[in-house]
């Protein structure tokens, strides 16, 4: 099911040894995994210290860009949930310090209420 609801824009968990094993060069030394969203090719990883967003990029996803947020940093997010014509549900993220939100799209609105209460668990500490 997992591909499935990948292909549908649903985020589905992942298992955090196998994200730590794939992050090893990104993650500082004692940093652990403790939930991880996957969205397609894309991922969000909440570890103890940060939000680290992952985007697999090209046919192949061997070019990635790593975009690492501190919880600190986050000033406020938000979600967008699909409505009648518009059935794209969306997660937006504002860090300080930068006026444009980063912005993820869910096609559906079911798994996009998981990443925000985890978001929101780690962000309101």
């Amino acid at each position: 099911m997992g591909l499935f609801n990948g292909l549908l824009g649903n985020a589905s968990e992942v298992g955090t040894k196998e994200i730590e094993k794939e992050l090893e060069l990104v993650l500082v030394e004692s940093e652990q995994v403790h939930k991880a969203f996957k969205l397609i090719r894309d991922l969000f990883i909440f570890t103890d210290r940060r939000l680290i967003l992952v985007d697999k990029q090209g046919v192949t996803g061997k070019k990635v860009e790593y975009h690492s947020v501190p919880y600190k940093s986050i000033s406020h997010f938000s979600i967008e949930t699909a409505g009648h014509f518009d059935l794209d549900a969306e997660l937006k993220i504002w860090i300080s310090g930068s006026q444009q939100p980063i912005s993820k799209e869910f096609k559906k609105d079911n798994n996009i209420y998981d990443v925000q209460r985890t978001l929101a668990k780690y962000v309101a500490k």
